[in-house]
């Protein structure tokens, strides 16, 4: 089984996301696991609904620290957000390091409908970034 470690700031949104789609896209061949560089603490509502509106469900997901993995091994660390990129460039149990850069739905403005729209784009973007990886690397 390979595994994947998804950074970004918070973890509280884009890598929660990439992380449940990588786990349900992977066909069972991928190990998912995600972490912030600054854990928010918690899993952001929006992102929780954009998931539940493909079937996915995220709510007990937790956000975590990038502590917790730094002595783990990993095939694949890929940072979606450009702040984890800069605070983590080097992460020495990853075979392989990508940066995939997303726009954070989490500082969308607006009515929560409004904010559901960038929630949607970002987890279609992610969900889209995953399959293109997953079909090229079969």
């Amino acid at each position: 089984m390979r595994r994947v470690l998804i950074l970004c700031t918070g973890n509280s949104c884009r890598s929660q996301m990439a992380q449940a789609f990588w786990a349900s896209l992977g066909g069972g061949q991928w190990e998912a696991e995600s972490a912030g560089v600054r854990p928010s603490g918690y899993v952001h509502p929006l992102a929780i609904r954009a998931m539940q509106e493909l079937g996915i469900d995220i709510s007990a997901h937790t956000s975590k620290s990038l502590d917790r993995f730094q002595h783990e091994a990993f095939d694949l660390v890929v940072t979606v957000c450009d702040h984890a990129r800069e605070s983590c460039p080097v992460f020495p149990g990853a075979r392989e390091q990508w940066h995939w850069s997303f726009d954070d739905p989490a500082v969308a403005t607006g009515t929560e409908e409004e904010q559901m729209i960038a929630f949607r784009r970002v987890r279609d973007a992610i969900k889209e970034r995953i399959e293109t990886h997953l079909t090229s690397r079969s």
